[in-house]
């Protein structure tokens, strides 16, 4: 998956998670919450791979090494 890949499904998974907070937590079934988590595990996993192929490029590495890592990775970062 290259950046424009990356970049892409971000925007699908964004405007996704949008249409759903839309209507609001409280007015969201169980399924529709948990999509919604699923939905932002997604988008934080993609913006992490789009960081790590930024990152191998220009120290010179292959961006195409870059790997997707589990949600509990992603999720563990402190902001």
């Amino acid at each position: 998956m290259d950046d424009a890949e990356v970049i892409r499904r971000i925007n699908e998974l964004a405007d996704e998670e949008h249409g759903l907070e839309r209507a609001g937590t409280s007015g969201l079934s169980e399924a529709e919450q948990a999509r919604l988590r699923e939905l932002e595990v997604a988008l934080d996993q993609c913006w992490d791979l789009l960081r790590q192929r930024r990152a191998r490029r220009a120290t010179g590495g292959d961006p195409d090494e870059a790997t997707v890592r589990p949600e509990g990775v992603v999720e563990g970062y402190q902001q």
